[in-house]
């Protein structure tokens, strides 16, 4: 199993999960430029999906999905909640449920609900028969059920949004600050170390802390709260603004590297 972390935080949002032939790509919140760019950097195009996930329906999770699915069409799966609050629609895919597995090609998807103030938010957990992956960011708490669908995976795409401290003191408006703190906001570097280790187990192989605050975290300090949390053997890498995450899991064993996003092409660059 293959994992392409192609954005992730509060400007964007992408994730490639693929084996075996198949490929999906779990939220589209960079422009579809952007993720066409991004997935040719691991020797993809959009043509290789075989569907979109959504996790819910806020703009850093679907801002390029309009246009993604106008030069690419692909089928989209996501709750009804998401579904409702879209302004776009796919011919194929269908309705989420959560709790309740299916598949799309190799790839058997289990939707877990987070809580979050989106109108009917997921996690997914991805297994391929040999591999477990579960994704979650977007979740003020991480619930028991949430705990209990995410055991046993091999690899684990948590939440690491913010820094307590940093937020607190930060630019941020209180209102905000409020919101992100609270149990329908996003997990802070502590929570999603807790929800790490709760998780660590003898056959975890990686952890990738995703969605980091640009303004209210750091990427050096979220990486070492999440290795603290699940010990020297397991290897721990962040996914701040403008880097992706290459994950690759095969029999027992992670192999992670990091590298810069290609830079957006200027207009006057990309006329002349």
């Amino acid at each position: 199993m293959e994992v392409l972390v192609l954005a992730s935080g509060s400007s964007g949002n992408a994730v490639v999960v693929r084996s075996g032939g198949t490929a999906v790509l779990v939220d589209a919140g960079v422009s579809a430029t952007a993720i066409r760019r991004r997935m040719a950097a691991f020797g993809m195009t959009p043509a290789d999906l075989d569907a979109v996930l959504l996790t819910h329906e806020h703009t850093d999770h679907v801002r390029g999905l309009e246009v993604l699915l106008k030069r690419t069409p692909l089928p989209v799966w996501a709750t009804p909640g998401t579904a409702s609050r879209l302004a776009v629609g796919a011919r194929e895919g269908g309705d989420v449920s959560p709790g309740r597995a299916f598949a799309v090609g190799t790839l058997t998807v289990l939707p877990v609900p987070t809580c979050h103030d989106a109108a009917e938010p997921v996690a997914y957990v991805f297994d391929d028969g040999r591999h477990r992956l579960g994704l979650c960011t977007d979740t003020g708490i991480a619930t028991t059920l949430l705990r209990r669908r995410l055991e046993a995976c091999h690899a684990l795409l948590l939440e690491a949004n913010h820094d307590v401290d940093l937020l607190r003191h930060g630019p941020y408006p209180w209102p905000l600050k409020q919101r992100i703190r609270s149990r329908l906001g996003h997990l802070s570097n502590e929570q999603g170390a807790e929800l790490a280790a709760a998780l660590a187990w003898r056959e975890l192989c990686a952890v990738v802390g995703l969605h980091l605050s640009e303004k209210n975290n750091d990427p050096a300090l979220a990486r070492e709260v999440l290795r603290a949390a699940v010990g020297p053997g397991v290897p721990v890498e962040v996914a701040p603004r403008d880097v992706m995450v290459r994950l690759l899991l095969d029999g027992g064993r992670a192999e992670v590297e990091r590298c810069d996003a290609p830079a957006a092409r200027s207009r006057r660059g990309a006329a002349g």
